[in-house]
Parts: structure tokens; C-alpha cells; sequence
């Protein structure tokens, strides 16, 4: 049985800036999020990295319709 609150990856983009912009839109719709990977994000390119968004998974679809929405503006 799966944890309702257990963190889950939302998205995962290539840089801290990106993560943050949306890390801060979530959040001020009340959407705790967390952040991994932010240690190889932007090395080389053919080094893999990326910054990857989570959120609990009581909170993925409402993040979700959140990102959809802020990337179609």
C-alpha cells in the first residue's frame, strides 16, 4: 500500500533556477515541495544531472494541473 504522504517526483529540470521558479509557484498555492539533485545539476553536459520537484502524494494531481497551467501561459 502506498504512503499518502510519501514524497513523489513531480518533474525534473536541468537547473536550481528552474526547480525554484517552480518550487516558489507550488508553494504559493499552499503545495509543499522538496528538491533533490541540485549538486549535479548544470556541470557538463554530458554529465547527468537535473533538479527533480517533489511533492507529497496527496498533493501530485493538484501540482500537476499547477504546472500544466503555469507552462501554458
Amino acid at each position: 500500500m502506498t504512503d499518502r504522504n510519501e514524497p513523489v517526483v513531480l518533474t525534473t529540470v536541468p537547473t536550481e533556477a528552474e526547480a525554484a521558479m517552480i518550487a516558489a509557484m507550488l508553494q504559493g498555492q499552499g503545495i509543499e515541495t522538496h528538491a533533490t539533485g541540485e549538486l549535479t545539476s548544470g556541470y557538463r553536459a554530458e554529465a547527468p544531472g537535473g533538479v527533480s520537484i517533489l511533492v507529497q502524494q496527496t498533493d501530485l494531481d493538484r501540482a500537476r494541473e499547477a504546472l500544466r497551467a503555469a507552462r501554458e501561459r
